[in-house]
């Protein structure tokens, strides 16, 4: 059942995959769109510095340095990241991702609002998170706007 399963998984997954960049390159994009390997890469940089800082806030929080609150926004921004490419995936909806996109930078930009206050630390590891996500939010409603 478990290699049924796996299976399954990983052929739904390749599918969407296929259709997702299938569906993504036929769209219009603007002149600033990067190479499709770069999202991979600039990911595999930004993930490790969120979990850093997240283990980070949950070391402070343990210390009743920062309160629930603030990892409540840190984890609310991470479920908004992480659904965003099923989302996208799912439906291959632009204003979907939009939609999407506008809930990981704003969740983003509060908890950075807050971060600068609290630890500083965790601010600067985040950076390049912003940058991306503002780069990336930035792009995904031009693509709205342009199909």
């Amino acid at each position: 059942m478990n290699t049924f399963f796996s299976f399954f998984v990983n052929q739904f997954g390749s599918a969407s995959q296929v259709q997702y960049r299938d569906w993504y390159g036929s769209l219009e994009k603007p002149f600033f769109a990067p190479p499709e390997w770069l999202f991979g890469a600039a990911w595999g940089i930004i993930y490790p510095l969120i979990i850093i800082a997240l283990a980070w806030t949950l070391v402070l929080w343990r210390k009743k340095k920062v309160s629930g609150g603030f990892v409540g926004l840190f984890g609310a921004n991470i479920v908004a990241n992480l659904a965003f490419t099923p989302l996208i995936l799912g439906t291959l909806n632009n204003m979907v991702g939009t939609v999407s996109i506008l809930a990981v930078i704003g969740t983003l930009i509060a908890l950075q609002w807050q971060a600068w206050r609290l630890s500083k630390p965790v601010f600067w590891l985040l950076v390049p998170y912003v940058a991306w996500g503002s780069f990336a939010t930035v792009l995904q409603i031009t693509i709205t706007a342009l199909n």
